[in-house]
């Protein structure tokens, strides 16, 4: 069945809002929810709506939580999210990091003690949207192992980049620190699929293409090996470190039942290319693209997901009748 992206947003506001998150805040969790189901990154979509309300329910996180936002020095600023989703917390920066990167050409947020249970690059399209350069990452609960290591340590560590284009939808790119993400292999749990091999391993340390040994005490591996790891291990510096977060490896979530998000941080950067490149930097990147569409490719990151958007906009979004009828029985 199809149905309208308001009425899915006001479906998954009401769930959100029936277990424990204020009015106020709901319609921003929702909407990232929705955006991504929208978009056709259904890893990140409905699939996790239970996650969240779970995590609720059971006061692992605070969906009435009120983020403290601080500027510490020029162009830094620190977010306590209290431990709310970080969503809220982002919503709540916005308009200083927008005020420091007009006012001195760069911006920087670290937050710390919030819960990212969603996609990553609608943290970043409106940056890039309004003409920004922008990079985030996120870190999670151990669920790699890295560097040879035999034991879990990292998160899948997810980031995403945001380039503006002149009159075209920015170029935004979202992608794990594991060769696949947590959401991906979900998804393959419960369609009860085999994953491909070289994903992960299970408890014993064994290779396994069941999505089940994975989850259930295994670990994923980091996409180009040692590289993947690097990547995870550099953004649990600047999302955890850097933030005061908790690294992935002190989550103590696994001792209170019901709670699947990751108490962790956030890291973000906003460049203002026009200090630096002027009105010619956009001129650049459209040279760059050109090249690379000349060169063979087919289609650059955020692309598939724009054009699931336009399919949404006009016919309404796809979801199963299940899914429909899920949503409208979510009470508390």
């Amino acid at each position: 069945m199809k149905i309208a992206t308001r009425e899915l947003e006001r479906l998954v506001q009401q769930a959100l809002i029936d277990h424990g998150v204020a009015p106020a805040n709901a319609p921003i969790v929702a909407a990232t929810i929705v955006a991504a189901e929208r978009d056709g990154s259904r890893s990140h979509g409905l699939q996790r709506l239970p996650g969240y309300l779970s995590s609720l329910k059971c006061g692992w996180v605070d969906g009435k939580a009120e983020p403290f936002v601080e500027e510490v020095a020029p162009g830094l600023l620190k977010v306590d999210a209290r431990n709310g989703f970080a969503q809220i917390a982002l919503a709540r920066a916005s308009a200083p990091l927008r005020a420091m990167v007009r006012r001195q050409g760069t911006a920087t947020m670290t937050t710390a003690n919030s819960h990212h249970f969603a996609a990553l690059w609608p943290d970043v399209e409106p940056f890039a949207a309004d003409g920004y350069i922008v990079l985030t990452m996120i870190h999670s609960r151990a669920r790699i192992v890295a560097w040879s290591g035999s034991k879990k340590v990292l998160g899948t560590n997810p980031m995403a980049f945001g380039c503006p284009r002149q009159g075209k939808p920015p170029v935004v790119w979202d992608q794990a620190s594991s060769i696949m993400s947590q959401g991906d292999v979900l998804l393959a749990s419960a369609a009860k699929r085999q994953l491909p091999p070289n994903i992960g391993i299970d408890a014993e340390g064994r290779a396994t293409t069941d999505p089940d040994a994975v989850l259930q005490g295994g670990a994923l591996l980091p996409f180009a090996n040692a590289k993947g790891g690097s990547i995870a291990f550099m953004i649990e510096i600047l999302s955890a470190a850097l933030s005061g977060a908790k690294f992935g490896f002190e989550d103590t979530s696994a001792k209170i039942p019901g709670a699947i998000t990751s108490n962790a941080g956030q890291f973000m950067l906003l460049i203002d290319p026009r200090r630096t490149g002027g009105d010619g930097f956009v001129d650049r990147v459209e040279l760059l693209i050109q090249h690379l569409l000349a060169a063979g490719t087919e289609r650059l990151p955020g692309d598939h997901r724009y054009a699931h958007r336009a399919i949404a906009e006009r016919e309404g979004i796809e979801i199963s009748e299940s899914d429909y009828n899920s949503l409208q029985q979510m009470k508390s």
